[in-house]
């Protein structure tokens, strides 16, 4: 597979593959799974909470392990001389400006995370309000420190390394090795040919169905967040309808940024989102406790480094709790979430060396993670402990709590309405990439074709979040991680097996 005449044989068999099977069978699970939660609700929030308490009972250890085997692949293929090889040969140059290039990783997702989370995870560990990491005692010194280091240990190097050896292996055997860009072509060293038959076709439908919970997930986090902050900021009670509500309007703004493609839609929100975050991020910093904040950047990136051992280890804790409610179901959400952001990110990163491509992926959102949780937690617990506006008591709320530290800070009526059209755009890339992505796993058609069926693709995790949120109930979020730990399990293993794939097909050239 190393010559030009067997790649020109490997595109010719690949552009004769059918991806129907794929296709069909994804949206058949799908519709049938979103079906049965609308119409039993109760009966399939039972069954994902039995069959997530099944998989951490015998998997936990699994996910514990997949960040830190991917890390270290990561980082070998980064020292050793595979990091000089350019995703698309020597000769390619890349698609997007640098600047461009990072705001787009931001599209996949995981700005959801950093509004919904931002200020809520870290004054939930130091007030106990869902469980202590290591089980400290609330409020403490220790708790304090560990409130950022658990939150930097979920959303730092972890996730990104996930994310980069799935992207990696995708944009490798496609730029390189001819393949075509879908997850199946990553195997290439370990199926053979077998990629184009059934061995091939699950290792798509997985990935589909993993992106696709995942991405139903993150929706519906976001939902929760921006009808709360819509029912704070308005006065109105927000609930299911106006979650579903939400939804609904955001997918008709991602069909519109779908169509228009990831140059005119997709980079373009992106951009602008990015402008509106560091302009937020900037305002909390500074309009709140500035000299805390300037210090907790580096005691932080510190404490991170010397808490990751203990809060890695899954061997006699006592905060089983806390570690699988948290920590696993963190590690399973990027799982679910990497065949979605590897495959947006190898779309994007054509031209980049293995090395700088690692470098910027893991460790460019790493940076901002610390900033950005350090930002917003150290001004939520301050306002906790100073007893100011609605954080006073602590967390009431997680979907709340960013709308509670603004209104403490000044022009509260603006930073809110920013904070609101950050989360929607979001959620609208999000939506959009996610689309992107499931279609090119799915279907090889024309234009037109192609375009109706991103449409369907986002009509399809619209479904699916709200049919999660409708079957969820009150417990509408545990029902989303639910459905997020029990898809991503078989696709640990997949992404586990693509970065030994990568390292074989590299060895080939």
């Amino acid at each position: 597979m190393t010559d030009s005449s067997s790649t020109a044989a490997l595109n010719e068999r690949a552009s004769r593959q059918q991806k129907n099977p794929v296709l069909w069978l994804s949206a058949g699970l799908i519709i049938l799974f979103s079906g049965l939660t609308l119409l039993f609700p109760d009966a399939v929030g039972s069954g994902l909470t039995t069959a997530k308490a099944w998989t951490l009972d015998q998997f936990d250890w699994l996910f514990a392990l997949t960040p830190i085997v991917v890390l270290i692949i990561c980082i070998g293929l980064a020292v050793s001389p595979f990091g000089r090889i350019r995703l698309g040969g020597d000769d390619a140059k890349p698609d997007f400006r640098r600047h461009s290039w990072i705001a787009m990783l931001f599209a996949a997702g995981v700005g959801i995370g950093f509004m919904f989370y931002g200020a809520a995870e870290p004054l939930a560990y130091y007030t106990d309000w869902f469980g202590m990491p290591l089980g400290v005692e609330p409020g403490s010194s220790e708790a304090r420190r560990l409130a950022f280091s658990a939150t930097i240990f979920h959303w730092g190097i972890a996730p990104w390394a996930i994310y980069a050896i799935m992207g990696l292996s995708l944009g490798f055997f496609a730029y390189n090795k001819g393949l075509p860009l879908t997850i199946r072509s990553a195997f290439y060293p370990l199926l053979g040919e077998r990629i184009w038959g059934w061995p091939g076709h699950l290792i798509d439908l997985f990935a589909v169905v993993s992106t696709v919970f995942g991405l139903a997930t993150t929706i519906g986090i976001g939902a929760t967040q921006a009808s709360s902050g819509l029912s704070y900021l308005f006065g109105f009670q927000a609930g299911l309808t106006v979650q579903i509500g939400v939804i609904a309007t955001i997918s008709i703004l991602a069909v519109i940024s779908v169509v228009r493609g990831v140059d005119r839609g997709v980079k373009w929100l992106s951009n602008v989102n990015m402008v509106l975050a560091a302009a937020l991020l900037v305002f909390v910093i500074f309009a709140g406790p500035t000299r805390a904040i300037f210090a907790g950047f580096i005691s932080h990136f510190i404490d991170y480094l010397a808490d990751t051992p203990r809060l890695s280890n899954w061997v006699g804790r006592t905060d089983t709790a806390w570690f699988h409610d948290w920590t696993i179901f963190y590690w399973a959400w990027w799982v679910s979430w990497s065949p979605f952001v590897g495959m947006f990110i190898a779309r994007i990163s054509k031209g980049r060396t293995v090395r700088e491509y690692l470098a910027v992926v893991i460790f460019v959102p790493f940076t901002i993670s610390v900033i950005w949780f350090t930002a917003f937690g150290e001004t939520a617990i301050t306002q906790f402990e100073a007893g100011t506006g609605g954080l006073a008591a602590g967390v009431d709320s997680a979907s709340l709590t960013l709308f509670q530290m603004l209104e403490a800070l000044p022009v509260s009526e603006v930073t809110s309405i920013v904070a609101m059209v950050l989360l929607i755009v979001f959620i609208v890339t999000s939506a959009d990439s996610g689309a992107l992505v499931i279609e090119s796993m799915t279907i090889h058609k024309t234009s037109r074709q192609t375009r109706r069926w991103r449409i369907f693709w986002v009509a399809m995790l619209a479904l699916t979040a709200s049919a999660l949120l409708y079957g969820g109930g009150t417990g509408a979020l545990q029902t989303l991680q639910a459905g997020t730990i029990v898809a991503a399990l078989p696709f640990t293993f997949i992404v586990l097996a693509s970065g030994v794939s990568l390292v074989l097909g590299m060895r080939s050239i």
